[in-house]
């Protein structure tokens, strides 16, 4: 993953020690990190872990610094493209919740501890996508105080680097550098010493004549810088003329604790530092501005874990008691000693580890995540059974892949979509949603069914191309899913397909004639695929709800399903299409049943039919689903399709039928399924058309035989398209991975 850090500087602290560690683990790791920060003495370490550093005043409430800081992460946000940002502190949070509303990145912060919550303050802080805590306590401060939703916060550890911090690193040079004579007792304590942070320090020199007396020849060695720094210097000033020598040494900021806590024969201190104390083997006097747990040991093990070794919610520290537990811990026996020291790195390497740290932070940035999306853009929402079927079959491929994929369809009816289909459906025809569909998706799908032709209106052929062309402007996996191509008439209509189909990554066919209309156009690529319609890989329909649709619709007896549609130009079809219904009915004694396709167009078309005839026929009501339709037409004895659906959905069915050539694609597929076909419904002789439908009946069962193997033959070439979706997927999960 590509993250990128954001906390105000890189200055000595627990925070910040924090962020070192989790940034070289996660590099370790194979992640690609970057930190912005104000700088500090830690980035030459951050850079040596291999992270890189770059600055951004972010270390101050000041509003033109914060407004630097913005205007220097947004390039830096649009540059990187991060997979996630990860900001850490009030004001880098406050930063970044700005940008994630016009740049929407997945936002994780964490809280290192807890932090004022006035009205003003509350309006300064975001908590992002999902917030890590480093303890239990400061989980409930964020539900209790900020109305943080706990189940969108994630308690993690301060991981420790157990090489770095081990009983084989030596504090000799930091003994050496500030002239402690060998076998003095030394009392170590690492804090930054801001008032909010320096309670610990400031009683242990104060505390520090009385050490002196009780344990001779003792040093306080204090690590850390901040506000409090002068203050608490001419108090050990003061405390060191009371004592008679250079009892209490005040070091100043340093980065280099492992080898600091390793001078000390006993640490002071809470949070990271205690464990990173702990996991060099010394003995840990737990003690803090928020409380006091005392000498560590079995028994406050959990008050530690429950705390994160900050000690909220504790006794506050009492002078005297600090004194007996430091005195203890120098004053230990042998054997004690190593028990508590052992004890206490135990302790780290099973909980703390720079792993689990790692691996904690990792399942946050995979919850902040967005669903991978899929678009589909087709003829959906029209009420047309044959699209439809084909969004069925389109949006089972992709859950078949994977069941997590967030699937958003174009479409007229959102609302019909979405009730009809396991997916999320905008409006096809409003600009602003499908841009912002296709922005957060990872692949466009275009299909299935003719999509790319003029014969219904260039208007519609642009619509299409456009919604293509989008995607692959902002960058997105395209896909062409088993297409039907053309007719495309207009010459610059089929420049537009051409220069189109050239850019999209998957191109897959539904028929030989698609593939070889595009040849014509000039697509030279070759890599277009010819597969079958999508129909074709749904599941067999049932016979049982078969039978209860029509029950419903009160058809009995041997049946003949019907698909008509209106025709332009074409004078006394409705008369021809009548009489050879009559026929039909009178010859064979099959009921007529008419299938609308689309029910807003075909039902029209249906009843005028009806009322030309002088047999009785049903024309099917209900609000049914593709797969309802052909299990329908899977009943009949065979069907007369005008409609290229109700053909496959024969197909699919096995059922036999005549087909009414109105269009390439019919005809395209009536020759690759071996059925009869009536060329000019306009002109259609009736007698020849119920010689051919004698013919079917006739044959019906070799004819099914001949279905049910081109079916299989289609449903292998369907099953490729799937294929190359599940392609173009698995580099969309590499790329997430």
């Amino acid at each position: 993953m590509k993250i990128l850090m954001v906390t105000m500087a890189l200055d000595i602290g627990g925070a910040e020690t924090h962020i070192v560690e989790l940034a070289g683990e996660l590099v370790r790791m194979g992640h690609q990190v970057t930190v912005v920060s104000n700088g500090g003495v830690y980035v030459p370490a951050l850079e040596a872990a291999g992270v890189r550093h770059l600055e951004a005043p972010l270390h101050r409430r000041n509003p033109l610094l914060m407004a630097k800081s913005y205007a220097s992460l947004r390039k830096i946000i649009r540059q990187e493209r991060p997979d996630v940002v990860h900001a850490h502190a009030r004001i880098p949070a406050f930063v970044c919740g700005l940008l994630k509303k016009r740049l929407d990145f997945p936002f994780v912060t964490t809280a290192h501890w807890v932090f004022k919550s006035g009205f003003l303050l509350r309006r300064l802080t975001d908590w992002g996508d999902y917030t890590i805590a480093v303890s239990d306590d400061i989980r409930e401060y964020l539900t209790d105080n900020y109305g943080v939703d706990r189940n969108n916060i994630t308690v993690t550890i301060n991981g420790i680097d157990t090489g770095k911090f081990s009983p084989e690193v030596s504090g000799e040079a930091v003994r050496e550098e500030f002239g402690i004579p060998a076998g003095d007792p030394v009392v170590a304590h690492v804090s930054r010493l801001d008032e909010d942070r320096a309670l610990a320090a400031a009683t242990l020199i104060e505390i520090a004549p009385a050490l002196a007396k009780r344990v001779p020849r003792v040093r306080l060695l204090i690590a850390g810088g901040g506000d409090s720094f002068t203050e608490l210097t001419r108090r050990a000033e003061e405390a060191n003329l009371r004592i008679g020598y250079r009892c209490v040494i005040l070091a100043g900021p340093r980065t280099d604790v492992n080898t600091f806590c390793a001078a000390g024969d006993v640490f002071v201190g809470v949070s990271r530092a205690a464990l990173e104390a702990m996991a060099t083997a010394k003995p840990v006097v737990v003690a803090g501005n928020e409380g006091y747990m005392g000498l560590f040991d079995e028994d406050r093990l959990q008050a530690g874990i429950d705390t994160n070794f900050c000690c909220r919610g504790l006794p506050a520290i009492d002078r005297r008691v600090l004194l007996d537990d430091v005195t203890t811990a120098l004053t230990l026996e042998p054997d004690e000693h190593r028990r508590l020291s052992a004890y206490g790195r135990q302790v780290v390497a099973e909980r703390y580890s720079l792993e689990r740290m790692a691996r904690d932070a990792l399942a946050v940035y995979e919850k902040a995540q967005p669903p991978r999306s899929v678009v589909l853009s087709g003829y959906y929402g029209f009420g047309n059974m044959g699209d439809e079927a084909i969004l069925e079959a389109l949006c089972g491929a992709i859950h078949a892949i994977d069941s997590a994929i967030e699937v958003t369809v174009l479409s007229r009816d959102p609302a019909f979509t979405e009730a009809a289909h396991p997916c999320q459906a905008v409006r096809r025809f409003s600009p602003v949603s499908v841009y912002r569909a296709v922005k957060k998706c990872e692949l466009l799908i275009s299909g299935g069914g003719s999509l790319l032709q003029d014969n219904t209106s260039t208007r519609s052929l642009i619509y299409y191309l456009s919604v293509i062309r989008l995607a692959h402007r902002l960058g997105k996996k395209t896909m062409l899913f088993a297409n039907g191509i053309g007719p495309v008439t207009r010459p610059a209509n089929r420049r537009r397909v051409r220069d189109t189909v050239e850019l999209v990554d998957c191109v897959t066919l539904r028929d030989p004639d698609s593939l070889g209309e595009l040849r014509a156009m000039g697509v030279t690529r070759p890599d277009l695929v010819e597969s079958g319609d999508a129909v074709f890989t749904l599941p067999a329909p049932s016979h049982r709800r078969a039978q209860e649709i029509l029950d419903e619709n009160g058809v009995e007896g041997p049946f003949v399903t019907v698909a008509v549609r209106p025709i332009k130009n074409a004078p006394g079809y409705l008369e021809r299409i009548a009489a050879l219904c009559d026929g039909v009915h009178d010859r064979y004694g099959l009921q007529v049943l008419f299938i609308a396709m689309q029910p807003r167009v075909d039902e029209p078309v249906s009843w005028d039919i009806r009322e030309l005839m002088h047999s009785d026929a049903v024309i099917l009501r209900g609000d049914y689903t593709p797969t309802d339709i052909m299990a329908v037409i899977g009943e009949g004895r065979i069907a007369l399709s005008m409609r290229l659906h109700s053909l496959i959905f024969a197909a699919c069915t096995a059922t036999p039928t005549l087909g009414f050539d109105y269009d390439p694609k019919v005809a395209s597929y009536l020759a690759m399924l071996d059925m009869p076909e009536i060329r000019s419904v306009a002109e259609m002789d009736v007698a020849e058309a119920l010689d051919k439908v004698d013919m079917l009946l006739r044959r019906r069962d070799e004819m099914s035989r001949t279905l049910r193997q081109r079916r299989e033959e289609i449903r292998e070439r369907a099953l490729l398209t799937n294929r190359e979706l599940e392609k173009l997927l698995a580099v969309g999960e590499e790329r997430a991975n």
